[in-house]
């Protein structure tokens, strides 16, 4: 079957563009066997520059899914710790200390094997050299993208090849494209969730930097800096988005079981190029992670498998904050995660508008 014999249900209206019409998941799918698979490579709805040395990102798409792929390329490997949250969580390399890429795939546990085929191509890059100077390795997290559309295709490891070898030094497409294609937020009903996509940002100050790219997917809303629901939850009676809390407190008051759909999960990877030690590295993960609950709400449910890669070059010193008992860098890791909190706020809101 070709992707021009299929019949594909909408997605959304025209006239509302982010309105979401779930399919049904009962009954079969065609699946990646029943179609020619050809990854694409959207422009999604926008940009996020960026200047990180040794740094790229890409991606890549299945138009018949839709489903995608994102990968975080830093040839010369960066440190990693990982702070993974939720009841649902699909990771692979977990426990990897250096990566030289972190690949974010939809699909729920079957597209991991986005991540595989980035580790094919880090080997092709080495001319498959196998000495133990030489093995390179990727991570990789994925999403729950299989309630926004009506096939059974997923990621696969051609798919993942394919977002690392698009991989840009200069900038990052955000919106629904590579693994945040198919993402959507607010599923307290699937009738009111709305898609959403990937995110990113990015600062520098001085010599130090900061990249966020994000895969926004939740249960939960997508909330401004103001306190504006901006993505999820709408009600197509009203015209009007909330805050989940609010229909979690009605169903109480009316002896109701509160409703939320399963289907979920948002994965983060953020990159600076300090210098952390490993305990350093981990809580920055923590505290940017943690941070997140401002802008999705709720967050960290046990319907989202939140997955967070902390990541860094090693590359600048913070000057020395004083002793403590801590560690010199403790005060400056501090400051530089309460930048990057804000920097992930700014990715996930860039993921939806």
């Amino acid at each position: 079957m070709t992707s021009t014999e299929r019949k594909t249900m909408p997605l959304y209206d025209d006239s509302l563009p982010h309105r979401l019409t779930p399919p049904p998941f009962w009954g079969d799918r065609i699946g990646n066997d029943d179609v020619e698979l050809v990854p694409t490579h959207g422009a999604g709805r926008a940009e996020v520059a960026f200047d990180f040395p040794g740094v790229a990102v890409g991606t890549a798409e299945y138009l018949d899914g839709p489903t995608g792929a994102t990968v975080i390329s830093v040839p010369s490997g960066a440190r990693t710790s990982v702070d993974a949250r939720g009841g649902a969580i699909g990771i692979i390399g977990r426990y990897e200390e250096l990566n030289h890429a972190i690949c974010f795939a939809g699909g729920s546990s079957y597209g991991l094997a986005a991540a595989t085929g980035v580790d094919e191509e880090l080997l092709a890059r080495t001319g498959n050299r196998v000495g133990w100077q030489d093995l390179r390795s990727a991570s990789g997290a994925v999403i729950y993208d299989l309630a926004a559309r009506d096939t059974g295709i997923v990621p696969d490891a051609a798919l993942g090849r394919a977002a690392l070898l698009a991989a840009r030094k200069d900038a990052i497409p955000v919106g629904r494209v590579g693994a945040g294609i198919a993402a959507s937020a607010g599923k307290i009903d699937l009738s009111r969730c709305e898609f959403t996509g990937q995110g990113a940002a990015f600062r520098r100050i001085g010599p130090v930097r900061i990249l966020v790219v994000t895969v926004v997917n939740p249960v939960g809303v997508i909330v401004d800096r103001d306190g504006t629901v901006i993505r999820g939850n709408y009600d197509r009676e009203t015209g009007e988005r909330r805050l989940p809390v609010a229909d979690y407190e009605a169903a109480l008051l009316a002896g109701e079981s509160p409703t939320t759909s399963p289907g979920n999960t948002t994965v983060t990877a953020v990159i600076t190029n300090v210098k952390l030690d490993d305990k350093e590295l981990r809580l920055f993960g923590r505290q940017v992670h943690s941070s997140m609950n401002r802008a999705i709400q709720p967050f960290h449910t046990n319907h989202d498998g939140d997955t967070l890669f902390a990541l860094t070059t090693d590359e600048v010193a913070l000057p020395p904050a004083g002793s403590t008992r801590l560690g010199e860098q403790a005060v400056n890791s501090i400051a530089l995660g309460a930048i990057a909190s804000e920097l992930a706020w700014d990715a996930v809101l860039t993921s939806a508008r």
